[in-house]
C-alpha cells in the first residue's frame, strides 16, 4: 500500500473526474489519500470527501497566499471535531509570490502552529522561497511536529528540519533528472522520516511532467526514491506507510 500524504482532490481540476481519480489510485496501490485544507472553502471540502470516502482524510487550515481571509480559529476547531481531520495545513510563510506581507504571514503560521499544539495535531508545512523564516518560526514551538511538504531545499535544510523532529515530504520534482539536490535528500535523510506525496494537481512526475498531476502517480515518486537508494518499490511503500500512519495517527482514525 503507498499513502499520498499531500493532494488537493478538492480543487476544481478533479470536480468532474473524482471517481475516475480514486480508480485510477486504487489500481496503482494508492490506497490512501490526504486531502489538503488552505481557506475556508477548501477546508470544508476536504471534510466532505473525507466523510464521503473511506480511503480520504483531510486536512484544514490557512495557506499562507490566503491570509487575507479572516482567520477564524473557532471554525478550524469545529472542523477538527471530526476525526478524519488528521492535521492543520496546509500552512507557513511563501515569499515567492508575495513579499510584502510577511509579518502577517508568520502572524497566521505562529497561531496555527499554537492551535496544532493545543489540539495535539502535526501540521502540513508549506515553505516557498522562505526556509530561514520557517526554520526560525519552528524553532520557537518544540512541541510541534510535522512534515515540511513538497520539500525543494538542499541537504543541509532537511538536516536542520530533521533536527527539530520533523518529517520530509517528497514529490514529484525527485523524479526530474537535474533535480540533484532533491534526489541527495531523497538519498540520504533516515527512512523513518520519509513522506510521499503528489501535491496533485500540481508537479507532475516523470513521465507526466507538465500535464496534470493525481494521486496514482505517486507509485512514480516511490519508484525514483527506491532506485535512489538501491531499495525495492514495496519496501518505499512500506516504510513510508507506515511513517504516515505514525504522523497522523490514522490506524486511529480507523477505529
Amino acid at each position: 500500500m503507498i499513502i499520498d500524504t499531500h493532494c488537493h482532490l478538492n480543487s476544481e481540476e478533479f470536480s468532474d473526474i473524482l471517481e475516475q481519480t480514486l480508480t485510477n489510485a486504487k489500481q496503482s496501490d494508492v490506497l490512501r489519500m490526504i486531502v489538503i485544507g488552505m481557506y475556508k472553502d477548501a477546508n470544508l471540502k476536504a471534510v466532505s470527501l473525507s466523510k464521503q470516502y473511506e480511503e480520504l482524510y483531510a486536512t484544514v487550515g490557512i495557506h499562507p497566499s490566503y491570509v487575507e481571509e479572516t482567520y477564524d480559529e473557532q471554525a478550524l476547531i469545529e472542523l477538527t471535531k471530526n476525526k478524519k481531520v488528521v492535521a492543520i495545513g496546509e500552512i507557513g510563510i511563501d515569499l515567492y509570490w508575495v513579499k510584502d506581507n510577511l509579518e502577517k504571514q508568520i502572524e497566521y503560521f505562529e497561531k496555527q502552529i499554537e492551535l496544532s499544539i493545543r489540539l495535539n495535531l502535526p501540521v502540513v508545512i508549506h515553505m516557498r522561497n522562505s526556509a530561514q523564516e520557517i526554520y526560525d518560526t519552528l524553532r520557537k514551538y518544540p512541541l510541534a511536529r510535522g512534515v515540511m511538504h513538497c520539500f525543494s531545499e538542499d541537504i543541509s535544510w532537511a538536516n536542520k528540519f530533521l533536527d527539530l523532529g520533523f518529517y520530509i515530504g517528497i514529490g514529484g520534482p525527485v523524479t526530474y533528472k537535474k533535480n540533484h539536490s532533491l534526489k541527495q535528500v531523497a538519498r540520504e535523510i533516515p527512512l523513518d522520516r520519509l513522506l510521499i506525496e503528489t501535491d496533485s494537481p500540481y508537479l507532475a512526475p516523470t513521465p507526466f511532467r507538465g500535464r496534470q498531476n493525481e494521486p496514482a502517480y505517486t507509485k512514480y515518486v516511490a519508484e525514483e526514491i527506491a532506485l535512489l537508494r538501491g531499495m525495492d518499490v514495496l519496501s518505499i511503500g512500506e516504510i513510508t506507510t507506515e511513517n504516515a500512519k505514525r504522523l497522523f495517527k490514522l490506524e486511529e482514525v480507523l477505529k
